[in-house]
């Protein structure tokens, strides 16, 4: 029997836990060498497996696999490039046809969110439709935390800790300042439409007047009347006021409160800052000196401070995904169980993509105080979990030491292909 290659690739933004998946995914395929050839990894996800463009993971060592554990980003490069209908863009599936065909490839592994679930289960679908055998294996991702049927997405958990740790610190800056400078504080963090992130900083909150004092969810449609009383009774209760605001929060009508006229890749809205026009309102309203901070790409590449439930989640889906195509499942995600809160216990499950692609899990209201402002003491309980533990990558010279892989490319053996992404 010819063994078939692997193929592996990322999509989407990139986590500080998502190359413990690949680690997962390439560890436990080399533990397979009787079943599985090579394990190829797509150059920047999806478009590097459109043009042809492999990496070899078999040239790195096993130290240096290992070692994607604890290194941020994506080690190989991610996209966000979103595959039609196959009737919409026949070429392109012909091509991945032609792709996994030239290299031998029998499994393939997109570790992304919903829409890389989405482009998974189009692949998946090309042994029927095209007829070449190919088990597609979505490995999630996301710290959007917005996947169905998981109980919660690897990458969500070390946003959650870095934003309930950072609000937490910021919050004592300015309690210390507010009696002759700033009163105000504004942290934006990331959540287009699922407020999970911005319920992370609640964790921040243990007794009353703990910040943060405020959260902004996208599921509350924001009444800047009552969100500018709360701010003054807040400053006039505990001399500060300190809040976290997702970037994807709206108004009564739907429209995002700072949204630019341009979209991405998968065609959505960019979203402008959202923290400024919140603190512009107060300043406005209610005259405090205020700051302002958004967390953008220092909170999905912290990984300093990983939570390291998420780290052993994030390796533990990679590595089911591996296990679950060997036992001949297709278009299939592995997916995190929660068994218990107190003690914290789960375990691997999983779950069809047909049931996950393009599939957005919100907050569930009852998740948020009744005001709107906060989190509940269940948002508490499930969230709590998830940021615990600390997994340190090894430091040299007081900086983290994370490991750049050769990325040596594989031989081409198709025609030029051009890159459907332009600049």
């Amino acid at each position: 029997m010819i063994k078939k290659n692997v193929l592996y690739a990322q999509s989407g933004g990139v986590t500080a836990v998502i190359n413990a998946s690949a680690c997962g995914v390439i560890e436990t395929a080399r533990q397979h060498k009787d079943v599985i050839g090579k394990v190829y990894a797509g150059r920047n996800g999806i478009i590097g497996v459109l043009t042809e463009d492999l990496i070899d993971t078999s040239k790195e060592s096993a130290r240096a696999i290992a070692a994607l554990r604890h290194t941020p980003s994506g080690a190989f490069g991610s996209c966000r490039f979103k595959l039609k209908g196959l009737e919409e863009s026949r070429a392109e599936y012909e091509r991945l046809i032609d792709v996994f065909s030239a290299h031998n490839i029998g499994y393939f592994f997109y570790n992304g969110g919903g829409d890389s679930a989405d482009t998974c289960l189009k692949i998946s679908q090309l042994s029927k439709s095209l007829g070449y055998p190919i088990q597609a294996i979505h490995v999630p991702k996301t710290i959007d935390n917005d996947l169905p049927i998981t109980d919660n997405c690897p990458g969500f958990g070390s946003v959650a800790k870095y934003v309930a740790v950072s609000i937490r610190e910021a919050a004592f800056d300015v309690a210390s300042m507010a009696k002759t400078s700033t009163k105000v504080f504004v942290l934006e963090v990331m959540g287009r439409h699922a407020g999970w992130i911005a319920a992370a900083g609640g964790l921040a909150t243990e007794n009353t007047g703990d910040a943060p004092h405020i959260i902004l969810f996208p599921e509350i449609a924001f009444n800047e009347r009552q969100f500018l009383a709360r701010v003054k009774q807040t400053v006039d209760e505990y001399g500060y006021c300190v809040i976290v605001v997702s970037e994807g929060v709206r108004d009564k009508d739907g429209s995002f409160l700072a949204e630019t006229d341009t979209r991405d890749a998968f065609g959505h809205a960019r979203l402008g800052g959202v923290a400024p026009v919140v603190a512009q309102m107060i300043q406005t309203k209610h005259g405090y000196k205020y700051h302002w901070a958004v967390a953008d790409y220092l909170q999905r590449a912290a990984r300093h401070i990983a939570s390291k439930t998420d780290v052993e989640q994030a390796y533990a889906v990679g590595k089911a995904a591996v296990e679950m195509a060997l036992q001949g499942k297709n278009a299939m995600m592995p997916t995190i169980k929660r068994i218990s809160n107190k003690p914290y216990k789960w375990t691997i499950g999983e779950a069809r993509l047909a049931r996950v692609a393009n599939v957005e899990k919100m907050m569930p209201r009852h998740y948020i105080s009744k005001d709107g402002f906060h989190i509940t003491q269940r948002c508490r309980n499930y969230l709590q979990p998830l940021i615990q533990g600390e997994d340190y990558p090894p430091f040299k010279n007081g900086l983290p030491q994370y490991v750049k892989l050769k990325n040596v490319a594989v031989k081409k053996k198709l025609t030029h292909y051009p890159s459907p992404i332009v600049g």
